[in-house]
């Protein structure tokens, strides 16, 4: 328990005085509500000496009681306002800066990092476990620092009173924590294998509703949901196999918070019996047991929530920790767009992807990249973008390697516009300013009209504040590109790499989307994968790849009159079963 609480301060850490204060206050709280028995039990011995005759009951003591517990009660409110208007949005304000610190180490790790892990942990990361964390860490840290202090206050309390009573006390906390201590051991092992079961549901959720098109189309609903009825199933036992192991804990927890009740009301007839104790006092002693007792059992059963909460905090840390991809580099300025790529090579996993792969780009040069679907040719854009890092050779843009480029500073000079375009759900508006947070409404304008989508912008109902569904779901796929087009427009990057930009568009759209291209690309250096011939003859230089190497280069016509790969590629165009150009 003390590990997590250290571990939940840390995360605070940045709040730390403000924690402090709230303790303190807890603790002159505790204090304080003592006060009010001690009054309650002083006002019945006042009854008890005025009914056999040994004081008389004054009104104006009851007078002086009733103040006493009235300005306890105040000042115990005031320090609780104090407190939660200081301390209960800690949690809060942890939560949003730990989404914000997420957002940005998932810009800056690199992709192998985020496909070794599932869509679920992140969205459930993101999303459930912080909501969890925002709601339930300050109840949780309160209730149980509030409780321990008001145990520790009641037995120095009751040794003062009487060792046996404080010795009583201390032999029931004893026995209950070391039913705590089980707890906490089976919770240490089951709240990873439970959050894993979580995980595994958000992912499954999320792939049934993303793949519902297709589960429709093909009538496979059964199917497809099997392994959401699995997951489903398998959180479902484990939780219960949870519960099953913390019942003989509990009850052992529980156990020693009845038994020492038991003896300090035993204890303490025994004294009055005696002589040894005023019977008031005897009734204040039982009343203030079955209220610590009670106190710590209601904290205790926050147990279970601080384990969840330690597995959330251990789970954003496992994040936390993922290694930037640009750790050591720096702000890198470049005046000058050449490419080189020296004798790279990549692969995922064990499988080899490129190999030994050498070329130049010219500045200002349009270099097309040819080859057989899998050959390699998007690998090369995400490696000159650092999605990845080459694990042979070098990468050089404007003469530096882009190891020594920050993320931002490298990505700043460069345009990219996939085939699968993904727009936010968020206006349009919103969308295209990705490219240039700062953009003025006329440059915005200016970029989709250069983009041609103006036009179909300003006849939708709401123009440019028309909110698109998440993906861009409420657009046609020739609209999307268009404004992803606009996007990189509106960034005027110098390096422009198109990844099968015109691919699976219509004839009408691709004649608007190639003039959008011819305006976005118009004195830059490109990079494009395409498999339509009128997009790669014009190009200053085309390689052409096949497993992972650089089998020819040249231009259309240098290659054309090769007998090589490019030549039966073009003498089938489109048709070659398998070929994706780019």
């Amino acid at each position: 328990m003390i590990r997590i609480l250290k571990r939940l301060f840390r995360l605070m850490s940045q709040y730390k005085g403000r924690l402090y204060l709230g303790i303190a206050l807890s603790m002159i709280s505790n204090i304080l509500g003592i006060v009010p028995i001690i009054c309650g039990v002083w006002t019945i011995k006042l009854i008890l000496d005025d009914s056999n005759g040994a004081a008389v009951l004054e009104p104006v003591y009851v007078l002086q009681l009733t103040t006493i517990i009235l300005g306890s009660v105040l000042l115990r409110w005031l320090f609780a306002y104090i407190r939660a208007t200081r301390q209960d949005s800690i949690a809060h304000e942890v939560t949003c800066a730990e989404r914000l610190k997420i957002g940005d180490i998932l810009k800056r790790v690199s992709l192998g990092f985020l496909q070794r892990k599932n869509m679920g942990e992140f969205t459930t990361a993101i999303t459930t476990d912080l909501a969890f964390f925002e709601m339930q860490t300050m109840n949780v840290v309160n209730n149980i620092i509030d409780s321990y202090i008001f145990l520790a206050i009641t037995i120095i309390w009751l040794l003062c009173f009487s060792p046996f009573l404080g010795g009583a006390a201390l032999l029931a906390v004893a026995i209950s924590t070391a039913g705590l201590q089980l707890i906490e051991r089976q919770s240490r092992k089951n709240s990873p294998i439970r959050q894993e079961s979580i995980n595994e549901m958000a992912d499954e959720i999320v792939q049934y509703v993303r793949g519902m098109a297709v589960v429709k189309s093909f009538k496979q609903e059964g199917v497809a949901s099997d392994g959401l009825y699995r997951a489903y199933h398998k959180s479902k036992e484990i939780n219960i196999k949870m519960e099953r192991n913390f019942a003989p804990c509990d009850a052992l927890h529980r156990l020693g918070l009845y038994m020492g009740t038991m003896a300090i009301t035993c204890i303490t007839a025994l004294l009055a019996l005696q002589g040894e104790m005023e019977l008031y006092m005897a009734i204040m002693l039982i009343v203030y047991s079955y209220i610590m007792f009670n106190t710590i059992e209601s904290a205790n059963n926050s147990l279970h929530i601080l384990e969840m909460l330690d597995t959330v905090a251990e789970k954003l840390q496992s994040i936390e920790d993922a290694e930037f991809i640009d750790k050591d580099g720096k702000d890198v300025s470049i005046n000058q767009y050449d490419i080189e790529f020296k004798d790279v090579s990549f692969g995922y996993d064990s499988r080899e992807v490129l190999s030994h792969i050498s070329f130049r780009i010219p500045q200002n040069t349009t270099t097309a990249i040819v080859g057989p679907s899998g050959s390699g040719k998007t690998t090369i854009c995400s490696l000159l973008a650092r999605f990845y890092d080459a694990q042979n050779g070098e990468i050089q843009v404007g003469g530096h390697n882009v190891r020594e480029f920050t993320c931002d500073s490298l990505l700043k000079n460069i345009s990219m516009v996939f085939q699968n375009v993904y727009l936010f759900h968020d206006s349009i508006r919103n969308n295209i300013l990705f490219g240039k947070p700062d953009a003025s409404e006329e440059e915005i304008i200016a970029a989709a009209k250069a983009a041609r989508c103006h036009d179909f912008i300003m006849a939708l109902p709401d123009g440019y504040n028309t909110v698109v569904g998440e993906g861009g779901s409420t657009l046609s796929g020739g609209e999307k590109q268009r404004i992803s087009i606009a996007r990189a427009m509106l960034k005027n990057a110098p390096i422009v790499i198109l990844d099968e930009a015109t691919a699976s568009i219509d004839p009408e759209n691709e004649h608007l989307i190639q003039q959008a291209i011819g305006n976005l690309t118009h004195g830059k250096t490109i990079i494009v994968i395409a498999h339509r011939l009128a997009t790669i003859e014009s190009a200053d230089q085309i390689l052409v790849i096949d497993e992972g190497k650089v089998v020819q280069r040249g231009t259309h016509q240098q290659l054309v009159s090769q007998n090589g790969l490019y030549k039966r590629f073009i003498s089938i165009r489109e048709q070659a079963e398998g070929w994706a150009i780019g």
